[in-house]
């Protein structure tokens, strides 16, 4: 069954899964970057996509990307 993500369902997913915090107010859909604020206090902007299904949840300072093959 598809998930329909809102975006309190969305800070809450980022509440219980990462140290990160949600900084964006409105969701639109999959492709649409939200903002965060890393433990460290950086800002970053990830799809909630990536930061779901990759485990990209923190700025790149504190988990670099990953090398492309």
């Amino acid at each position: 069954m598809n998930k329909r993500w809102t975006i309190h369902k969305i800070n809450d997913f980022v509440e219980k899964n990462s140290e990160s915090k949600l900084l964006s107010t409105e969701y639109h859909g999959f492709s649409q970057k939200l903002e965060f604020q890393c433990a460290c206090g950086s800002r970053f902007e990830k799809t909630f996509t990536k930061f779901k299904n990759n485990h990209q949840r923190k700025c790149d300072a504190c988990q670099p990307p990953k090398t492309s093959r």
